[in-house]
Order: structure tokens, then C-alpha cells, then sequence
């Protein structure tokens, strides 16, 4: 039996399923299709399915147990001697996400080796676990020197930095993954012992604090459906009412959550919060709930989202910035912060019906979140940012590993975003080519998606009752196919003509009327019945809303959900921060399916810009430019990328005009050679703690002496040096050197420079000493680091 009650005009299902273990249970309106039913087996995704199978999770595995991950647990459960740990105490949560993500790759291909080695973790991660439950290795251990994020007892920091609760929210989410995968209860019962353990010690009366780092809200919404246990939804729901207001807004904890109504702090522990606030709205009926998500989501989407999909601008605090602060060589965009917003959005869809929302997912999946990891399965970003010059390079491990254990478990699932449905409407979300089965009200319907999407945009999909019957189809049409980019103005197309998007059904094209950003279908479907749409997909650019400063007089590239950048080994000199192209150029697209794993390759004409001495007028030579996938940039070594191109020469980031500095080799004390081309590229920084482009700094040592040097190309005669320092004060760790002195070679000897004033020594500006003229072959800079930090250095010129 079926009933529903109504929260803002959406209905929320209350579902009474005598074979369900719960037996009353409101939910979201809409239902996902599983990503069990649904069998991806097309050119673009299955690839990355089988990558992350066969070798992201196996190599995540081996790394858990190189990087001390196992052992914490051996070490917990007394079969390992020592009390060394691993750096964090979320570490434990490593392990967690990687069975989560092996139970889904098992329940798509079968892996009896894999499975027997879960089993292995399992028994030792049960092993760890104290008698009451409590399941948190960093304390269990007893070290000697306990590690300081943990407090003296259990829950004592958890606001703060514990991750006591953080690790229990993954442990839930794994649990129930591994229960649905393989239908054992080993690490269910773990889960339910330590969910009970919480339920015991937290509520009204009892331990009243909430998680420093949100998830546990998620896994214990998963707890309640798969259990039936409401004191599990009980307590999601108090740790979001007891969150607020005398916290920080790093977490999310400086206003009740229901009165919060822009996106700030942490971008990873938002977005986790938010999709537990959605979870919490359908299963509860909190009408303040979606109130206040449905406000946070529209601040993200006209303010803070990156073309990408990629959410957080700013390292520091991993954060969301001010509206509008999107900036590319440093932003952030954590892959972690693009899967959660995945799931957020994905909650927002299953709220409303609302195609805007998959829209969102959609740019997420394809940009910043699969930028995340190599086409080989082995190499991962944590940030993903939007520009580079050489500093940016996928790492094989961190030692804070959750992007790379996320990624892990994600990607298996990518299949349940697909479909959905709500009794008998049948929505198509994703198109990639795969077979579902799915249950509706009218009966059993397979859809066979046939489709060369992302490259193109034509969708055969195949419908196949058990017996003909009446259902609508909901078929999502893009909003760039739609002439919006995102909804709402943070982002448009530049002036592209409007094309038709075309649907037809078995063979003849139809008129349909669209709800929500779907085309609604609704007949009597036979056995075979076919729909095809037909997406227009030619080369679109866009354009930001003219509040971001950094996108001013810039312009991206976008074909399908594609968002392109150029990248240096594709275009000439390796360079692409000099290029610039008229808006109105023409492109051509090409597939090349030999260039990384296979690419629809964009190619147009454009200028090289090069500055001269002595001339704020630019040297330009016509070139023909290539653009590839942003998310398939960065694998074949660092190098040189951008997102946003310009079109205006104001825009334009000239390669360097020949200079004494330019032209020179530099060494420094810094032993990270990658940052030395930083201090001689011409860039002037807007200020000291600019980030938009590379600079050079000791972080983080502090109350050190070091040195950095220019080996000329040949003897010059000297008398002027200008140091531009970088300084990220008051919450970065650099500042401005204590002191510093100049030091010329004479033979095998360093001489200090004679000058007739102090060494100036301040920030936000180019400091300037002039000295006698000395002929020398090179010059060297030691400074003097402040007692409690480091310092960093944007340009030196030399004259």
C-alpha cells in the first residue's frame, strides 16, 4: 500500500512493505533505478569501470596497506606490536570507502579473489572493534604519544578534529554496500554494534555535540533503510538539529542548519551535509530542511560553481570562497567536493523532479570529477584546477587519501544515475549505452540505450514491456542543448544559434511538450517500441557572468557535456598562457581515437602573444590551436593548460620578452625545482597574496636562512634588483622575509652588493634597491625566514 504526504507541493512516498525490514518508511518521491539493473557496456564509461576494477581499487589496496592503513587496525585488535599509526585519524576511513567501492565492482563482475580478501579486512577491522562497540583505531591503539587531533576521551574533540563520527558515517556506508553486494552481515553486524554504540551515548540528555566532518548523517540514513531501525534516522536528524550556532562556518556550524542559506566553509563537509539534510528531508518530512537546501543550491549554482562542476575556490580551508571568486591556477575544485556534489545533486533530483539538477551532476561527472583520476587508474589529483603551468601533477598517492579511496567507491556506481522513476514514470537522466531492467507499476520494462554519447548527441533507446502498457517516458533534454550551460546566469553561450533538438518514436519525429527539462512521452508502449532524440551538439563557448573577474574577456570551450582546455603538448612551443582567440573563430571537431584513450579533438586558429622590452605592445603570430577533454589533461606529465581562453590581448598572459632574469638559470635552497620559473615569468601580481599564477616560497619552514640565485647566460653589468613577495597573511603561512641581502659572484666568491639605503622589505609592492654597478656572471638572494613562518617570492627582476 501506497500513501503520500505533501512537503512544498512535492510528494514524499510513505511506502508500508510488509517484505521490506522497514516497515513505515517515508522516502524520496522519486526512486533510483540500482545500478545493479542498469549494464553499462559502451566505449566511454565501461572502460572506466573496468580501470577502476581491475586497477584503482586493487592498487588503493595495496597502498592502504604500504601507508599504515591495515596496520592500524592489526595494531587495534592486538596482533601487531608497536603503537605506531598512520598520520590522520580519519585514515581508518581509507579502508572503508575501498571495500564500499569492491562490494559495487563485485556485484557488477563477480571477483572471488577480491571478495576473500574483503572478507580478510573485515575480520581484522572486527578484531579492532572494543566490546561496546566502538570502533576507532587512534584511541584503541593506546599510543604513547596519542595523536593530538584526538582528545583525552571518546567524543571530546569530535567538533573539532577527531573524526570519531566521520569514521563511523563511511563505516555505515560501507557496511550497508558490502551487506546489498554480497548479502553477508559481517560488516553490517560491525556497523550495527557501533551505530548502536552512538545511538547509546548521543541524543537529548546525552552527548549533545555534533561530527566535526558531516557523513554520518548519510550512513546512518542507509543504516535505517537497510535495518529498519528508526533510532538510526532519529539520530541523523539530531545531529543536524544540534549543529549550530556557536561554531565555526568552517563546518557549517556557525547557524542552525535550517537557517542557513548560502554555501560556506569546507566544501567537501557542505556538500556531505547537504545531501544528508536531503536524505533527512525525504525519510523525515522536515519542510525547513528543503527550504534551506533548495536556498544553498541556487547560491552555489549563481555563484560559486565552477564551469566544471568543481565546488571550493580556495585552499584555504579547502573552502568555498565569496560569491563569485572562482579563480582557475589556484582553485581548489577537490575531487572529493565534485563526488559529493554529485550526490547532493542527485538527492535534489529525487526532491524535485527537476532536470536543472542532473544538469549539474552531468557537467560534475564529465569535468571535475573524472579529472580527478589518470586514464591509467593510478594517478589522482586532489585539487583540480583550471589552469597550470607545470606545477600541477598527478600524484601516485597523499597522505590524506580520501580523493583517491573516493574515487574507488564511486565510479562503480555511475550506472545508478542513469534511470529513475516514480510509479510509472520512467525518467532517463544519463545517456551512455547499457540494458536495464526496471520494475514500474504497470509492470517490468527493459530499456536498451544504444548511443556514441558523450561525441555524439544521438540516443536509440529501446523500449521493451513484459506486456504493452501505458507509462511515460520523461526523456531529460540538456540545458545546453538548450542554450543554458548551467540554470540560472553565472554562465551562457556566446550568441550560438538555437538549434532544434529533435525526437522521434519508431522512426518518425514527434511533437513533445517538455516538464522540468523533460520531454514527456506518455502512450501505450509495445515490445520494441524505439525513441530516438537527436541533440544538436556543435562547439559552444562560454562565457561567465561578468562578476568573475577571473573569466573577464575569456572565453571556455564546451561541445556536449564536454568542457575542453588547451593543453601544452598539443600546441606549439608547449605553451598555451600566451595563446589567444577570437570569439568569433571557427572550429572543427575531429575524433582521434588514438589520442589519450580515444578523444573528440577541437581545432581552430589563433594568436601566440610574446611581450618586447621596452613596449607594452605585444609580438602576435598566427597558429593553429588544439583543445582536448578537461578531463583527460595532465596525462602525459605536468605541463601547461588552461580552461578559460582569452580573447582580448588584456587577457592574454604573453610568453616573456628576453631578460637578464628570463634568460637565466635559477637554483635555490628549495629543492622543488617546479616553482623556479615562477620568479622570472613577467606576471604582476595584483598584490602579495595573489594565487592566480605560480610563485615560489619555502613552505613550511619558517625562522630558516635560504637563498635563491640567477645564473646569467652570459656577464652582465648590474645595478638594480626588484623582489615582489608573496605573502597569504593572516590565515596562509607565508610572509614577508625578516630580512634579506643581495650577493654578486666575483670569481669563486659571493660579494654583497653596495647600496646607499636599507633593503626595502614590504608587501603588495615591487621592492626596488639599486647598488653600484657591478660585471657579473650571476646573483644570489639570502633571506632570513620570520621566526613563525615561511615566505615566498612572485617576481625578481634584475636590471
Amino acid at each position: 500500500m501506497i500513501n503520500s504526504v505533501k512537503i512544498n507541493g512535492v510528494a514524499i512516498m510513505l511506502l508500508l512493505a510488509v517484505t521490506s525490514p522497514v516497515l513505515a518508511q517515508k522516502d524520496y518521491p522519486i526512486q533510483p533505478i540500482a545500478f545493479t539493473s542498469v549494464h553499462v557496456h559502451d566505449n566511454f564509461w565501461e572502460p572506466k569501470m573496468e580501470v577502476n576494477a581491475n586497477i584503482t581499487i586493487p592498487y588503493t589496496l595495496q597502498q592502504c596497506k604500504i601507508n599504515g592503513r591495515v596496520d592500524n587496525f592489526l595494531r587495534a585488535a592486538g596482533s601487531l606490536a608497536g603503537d605506531k599509526l598512520s598520520e590522520f585519524p580519519f585514515d581508518d576511513t581509507d579502508i572503508y570507502k575501498v571495500i564500499e567501492g569492491a562490494s559495487y565492482a563485485m556485484q557488477v563482475k563477480k571477483n572471488p579473489k577480491l571478495d576473500k580478501y574483503i572478507d580478510s579486512l573485515i575480520t581484522t577491522i572486527g578484531a579492532a572493534q572494543e566490546k561496546d562497540g566502538y570502533l576507532y583505531t587512534f584511541r584503541t591503539v593506546k599510543a604513547a604519544k596519542p595523536h593530538p587531533w584526538i582528545g583525552s576521551k571518546r567524543w571530546e574533540k569530535e567538533e573539532e578534529l577527531s573524526h570519531e563520527l566521520y569514521n563511523s558515517g563511511h563505516l555505515f556506508e560501507a557496511a550497508t554496500a558490502h551487506y546489498q553486494a554480497t548479502g553477508k552481515r559481517t560488516l553490517l553486524n560491525i556497523a550495527i554494534k557501533n551505530a548502536d554504540l552512538l545511538v547509546r551515548d548521543f541524543g537529548p540528555g546525552k552527548v549533545e555535540e555534533y561530527p566535526g566532518h558531516q557523513i554520518v548523517e548519510i550512513g546512518l540514513s542507509k543504516m535505517y533503510r537497510v535495518t529498519g531501525n528508526k533510532k538510526y534516522l532519529d539520530l541523523a536528524k539530531f545531529f543536524l538539529d544540534v549543529r549550530g550556532p556557536k561554531g565555526e562556518a568552517y563546518n557549517q556550524a556557525d547557524k542552525r542548519v535550517v537557517d542557513q542559506h548560502a554555501a560556506v566553509g569546507h566544501a567537501v563537509r557542505a556538500a556531505y551535509m547537504y545531501t544528508g539534510m536531503a536524505d533527512i528531508a525525504a525519510l523525515t518530512g522536515d519542510v525547513k530542511y528543503l527550504t534551506a537546501i533548495d536556498d544553498i543550491w541556487a547560491d552555489v549554482v549563481t555563484k560559486k560553481l565552477y564551469i566544471t562542476g568543481g565546488i571550493g575556490a580556495t585552499g584555504n580551508g579547502e573552502a568555498f570562497g565569496e560569491d563569485f571568486q572562482l579563480p582557475n591556477m589556484s582553485a581548489y575544485a577537490e575531487t572529493c567536493a565534485s563526488i559529493g556534489n554529485v550526490y547532493w545533486n542527485n538527492r535534489m533530483f529525487l526532491l524535485h523532479g527537476d532536470a536543472k539538477y542532473i544538469d549539474i551532476l552531468e557537467k560534475t561527472l564529465y569535468n571535475g570529477l573524472l579529472s580527478g583520476v589518470s586514464l591509467t587508474g593510478d594517478r589522482f589529483f586532489y585539487p583540480n584546477p583550471l589552469s597550470s603551468v607545470f606545477q600541477h601533477q598527478r600524484s601516485a598517492w597523499f597522505s590524506c587519501a580520501c580523493c583517491i579511496s573516493n574515487m574507488t567507491r564511486f565510479l562503480p556506481s555511475v550506472p545508478g544515475y542513469v534511470y529513475a522513476k516514480n510509479n510509472n514514470d520512467l525518467y532517463v537522466n544519463l545517456f551512455m549505452t547499457s540494458t536495464a531492467n526496471i520494475q514500474l507499476k504497470a509492470g517490468k520494462v527493459t530499456v536498451e540505450q544504444t548511443t556514441d554519447y558523450p561525441w555524439k548527441g544521438k540516443v536509440d533507446l529501446k523500449i521493451t514491456p513484459a506486456k504493452s502498457s501505458n507509462f511515460t517516458m520523461r526523456v531529460r533534454i540538456p540545458g545546453w542543448a538548450q542554450q543554458q550551460p548551467i540554470s540560472g546566469d553565472l554562465y551562457s553561450f556566446d550568441n550560438s544559434p538555437k538549434m532544434p533538438v529533435t525526437l522521434m518514436i519508431n522512426g518518425k519525429p514527434v511533437s513533445f511538450t517538455t516538464e522540468k527539462g523533460y520531454a514527456v512521452i506518455n502512450r501505450t508502449w509495445k515490445k520494441d517500441d524505439k525513441i530516438t532524440l537527436l541533440l544538436p551538439m556543435p562547439v559552444q563557448k562560454v562565457l561567465a557572468n561578468n562578476q568573475v573577474k577571473d573569466d573577464r574577456d575569456r572565453f571556455a570551450f564546451q561541445k556536449g557535456p564536454i568542457i575542453y582546455c588547451l593543453e601544452g603538448p598539443d600546441n606549439k612551443d608547449s605553451l598555451v598562457q600566451n595563446i589567444m582567440i577570437d570569439k568569433n573563430a571557427v572550429v572543427k571537431t575531429s575524433f582521434n581515437a588514438n589520442l589519450l584513450n580515444g578523444v573528440d579533438v577541437i581545432t581552430t586558429t589563433g594568436v601566440s602573444t610574446r611581450r618586447q622590452l621596452n613596449s607594452d605592445s605585444l609580438i602576435k603570430t598566427e597558429q593553429e590551436v588544439t583543445a582536448i577533454p578537461y578531463y583527460a589533461w595532465a596525462n602525459r606529465g605536468p605541463s601547461e593548460m588552461t580552461v578559460w581562453i582569452p580573447y582580448t590581448s588584456s587577457a592574454v598572459k604573453p610568453k616573456p620578452s628576453p631578460s637578464i632574469a628570463s634568460l637565466s638559470k635559477v637554483s635555490s635552497s628549495l629543492k622543488n625545482t617546479r616553482m623556479y620559473n615562477a620568479i622570472k615569468d613577467q606576471y604582476e601580481p595584483q598584490d602579495s597574496k595573489d594565487t592566480n599564477y605560480p610563485y615560489m616560497h619555502w613552505w613550511p619552514k619558517k625562522n630558516t636562512s635560504e637563498f635563491v640565485q640567477y645564473d646569467f647566460d652570459k656577464e652582465y653589468t648590474i645595478s638594480s634588483s626588484g623582489v615582489y613577495w608573496f605573502d597569504d597573511g593572516p590565515w596562509g603561512g607565508c610572509r614577508i622575509p625578516a630580512n634579506y641581502k643581495l650577493f654578486y659572484k666575483k670569481g669563486d666568491e659571493w660579494i654583497e652588493v653596495k647600496h646607499s639605503s636599507a633593503y626595502p622589505n614590504e608587501k603588495d609592492k615591487l621592492n626596488t634597491v639599486t647598488f653600484e654597478p657591478v660585471k657579473t656572471t650571476a646573483i644570489k638572494m639570502v633571506l632570513q625566514l620570520p621566526a613563525d613562518n615561511a615566505t615566498g617570492i612572485h617576481e625578481w627582476i634584475i636590471k
